[in-house]
């Protein structure tokens, strides 16, 4: 009898609180690391992290800044990190990745797919990288002259599941994952995952910080499905004039045609502004906490 009031309580707890209950059949996006938001238990603080569940899937998006204060959030939200399906790792930037020591604490058998930079730092050296010399002398030969057949590069994020997405890589039915190339000065040649998934009212896709550009990231998504429901996520418009903020607006309100938009992360106020001036009604205020429904 103690067990079922016990369950009751905590039933009406997630409802009165707004948190969200597992279900299989979910379609939805909670924000779970941002550092903005309507005021509530969760630590604000500057990072991404995301749960999307759709398919009868749960997908983590990202990891946030501090582990810490990503536990802190999870925990709040009632959400089982046990239950996971897969996790993506959108960059290799910090307050992306902060939150990995937690996961592979609690679910360290999860799979994880990472950029193609980053999963390499796991792999073992290409044939040929430790090509010798031998008219050296031995104090200046790797390993003495004597290299082990296989040199494996360790991980900064310790020991886990991982897998490089290269390319479009459908990881569930109808949700897959994708790969754009940053060609932007400070991040040039930096891959970035995004995760897509097909609803009946086009993709719907997360990005992560969009250093390639949301756009371009869109554009590349476009060739799964050339209609759009919504883009979740950091657009990475920091320090970006309003005329080029607006030039961004005009590509995913105009060309191609959004139906929604909830920005966040490193959109910037400005970003927000501009976006939910153009986007109106379909405009969904994103931020921690917060719960994007997808069709």
């Amino acid at each position: 009898m103690n067990r079922i009031i016990r369950f009751l309580i905590a039933l009406t707890l997630f409802f009165a609180l707004g948190l969200p209950v597992y279900a299989r059949d979910a379609k939805r996006i909670t924000i779970l690391y941002d550092a903005f938001g309507a005021p509530s238990a969760l630590e604000k603080d500057w990072g991404f992290a995301a749960l999307v569940e759709y398919g009868g899937k749960r997908i983590l998006f990202d990891t946030g800044n501090n582990a810490r204060i990503f536990e802190h959030n999870v925990k709040s939200l009632g959400i089982d990190l046990t239950r996971l399906d897969a996790v993506v790792i959108s960059h290799r930037h910090g307050d992306h990745t902060s939150g990995l020591p937690y996961i592979l604490r609690v679910n360290p058998g999860v799979k994880i797919y990472a950029p193609q930079d980053v999963a390499l730092l796991t792999g073992p050296v290409p044939p040929g990288f430790l090509k010798a010399d031998p008219s050296l002398p031995s104090q200046l030969r790797y390993f003495g002259g004597k290299p082990p057949r296989q040199v494996k590069a360790g991980s900064p994020w310790g020991p886990g599941n991982f897998a490089a997405v290269k390319k479009s890589e459908e990881i569930f039915p109808g949700i897959q994952v994708i790969t754009t190339q940053s060609r932007k000065p400070g991040t040039l040649e930096m891959n970035e995952v995004s995760l897509v998934i097909r609803t009946p009212k086009g993709l719907a896709v997360v990005v992560g910080c969009s250093h390639p550009g949301v756009e371009r990231i869109l554009k590349n998504a476009a060739k799964i499905d050339s209609r759009f429901y919504t883009v979740v996520g950091g657009f990475h418009l920091v320090l970006t004039p309003r005329s080029e903020v607006e030039r961004v607006a005009s590509v995913l309100h105009d060309d191609l045609q959004l139906e929604r938009v909830a920005p966040g992360h490193c959109t910037s106020e400005l970003g927000f502004a501009v976006f939910r001036d153009r986007f109106k009604d379909r405009f969904d205020q994103a931020g921690l906490g917060a719960v994007i429904t997808l069709p």
